[in-house]
Parts: C-alpha cells; structure tokens; sequence
C-alpha cells in the first residue's frame, strides 16, 4: 500500500516506530485487539514476546560477555518486562490506535499496561513478518537501545562512577558533562554530550538516545583515552 493511501494516523505511527510496513495488514491486526472478535493479535503477541526476548538475550550475551547465565536472565528479565513494554506502548502513542471492542474502549483500554505491553509485542511479530529477521531485530534494538546502554551488571560500576572515582584517586577535579545536541523527532532523539575534564586537551564525546545514556558513553570514552595514556 503506498503512503499516499494510508491513513495519517497509521502513517504517523510507523514514523514512530522506525518501520514503515511493506503489507499494512500486518499492523493493523498488531493493533487489534481480541475483545473486537476473533481476528485479533494474539497470535502475533505470541511470536513477538519469543521474537523480543531472542533479540535481546542475544544482544546481552554479546555485550555482556563476562556475565553468568544468571546475570543475563535478571537483565533480560529487567527489560522485556511487561512495565517496561507498556512505557514503549505509551512512548510510541500506541493506544491512540488500537482496536478495541465497546467493553474495553469504556473501561480505558487504551492505556491500560498490560493491553499496550501486549501490544509491543504484536507490533514486534508483524514487523518480523513482514521484514524478516535482520530488520525486525535492528528496529527491535532501536526501540530498547536507551535502556541498553544504561544496563550493568551486578555489583559492577558504570563509566561515569569510574570516571569521577580515577580523577578523585589523582586528586583531579570532577568532570563537567555539557549537552551540546538533541536530534531527530521527540518519539527517537539522540543526544550528544562533551565530557569535559580539567588539565585535559580533548573533550571527550558520547552519543545516545538520553542524555544519560550518552554521559555514560562519553565517560567511557574518557577512561579508555585516559587510561591508555
């Protein structure tokens, strides 16, 4: 179907989201739910719940590789929890154009948790449907990508902890963190963040999409140079 002849709803829903659906059948049965009859997501919600939590085990094994199998279960765990699924729900406005029957449409199903964290998954199933695995994933990864870069293991210190710990152990002064960008449409902005350090040349950049996320990288980047010198 060409964008020409979707609604604009729909058409600002896959903005939204990242993909823009080759068989637009896909997402609207994503988006429909089973009190409006029998064609309705849950079959998709089932392969999207299988599809996400392949997506992001592998992901964390990859960039987690010291980590036990218990340490990636709880942060796999902490991440397609139905809370967390639910406040993607709410960031993509999915409710606004959902498909519910009379009962759930009075009773305030469309920001109801657990319909839009089922309906995270749907969407997930459709686009893997209707993409195949290597986009599915990569837009998948898209969606989780602040909460990754946030992620630590346990009892382990994030950059910016590590950071602010090497400068006081040299009696240096704390880093200064300055936001210099915000990028792209507010449902997927990136930020850019200098980490600023005294005594040092170079600033040092991070990008991500929270300004938290990108301090942390930044902050990385700052003790791999520091402490390669």
């Amino acid at each position: 179907m060409s964008p020409s002849s979707q609604s604009p709803q729909l058409l600002s829903l896959q903005a939204r989201l990242g993909y823009s659906f080759q068989d637009l059948q896909n997402l609207k049965l994503a988006l429909t739910h089973r009190s409006a009859g029998r064609s309705n997501n849950e079959r998709l919600e089932f392969l999207g719940d299988s599809f996400v939590n392949h997506v992001i085990a592998q992901r964390l094994y990859t960039q987690f590789p010291k980590a036990s199998e218990g340490q990636l279960t709880r942060l796999r765990s902490n991440l397609v929890r139905g809370t967390f699924l639910a406040t993607l729900g709410e960031k993509y406005a999915l409710g606004e154009c959902l498909t519910l029957g009379v009962g759930e449409r009075k009773s305030g199903g469309r920001h109801r948790a657990s319909i839009l964290a089922d309906t995270v998954e749907a969407v997930a199933g459709a686009i893997l449907l209707d993409s195949g695995y290597e986009v599915a994933a990569a837009v998948i990864l898209k969606w989780f990508d602040g909460a990754l870069g946030e992620l630590q293991l346990d009892g382990d210190k994030d950059s910016k902890t590590l950071l602010q710990e090497w400068l006081q152990a040299r009696s240096l002064p704390l880093p200064n963190y300055e936001l210099v960008a915000i990028e792209g449409p507010d449902h997927a902005q990136e930020f850019e963040v200098l980490c600023h350090i005294k005594g040092q040349k170079n600033t040092f950049s991070g990008r991500g999409s929270s300004r938290r996320s990108a301090e942390q990288k930044a902050a990385s980047v700052a003790m791999g140079e520091l402490t390669d010198d």
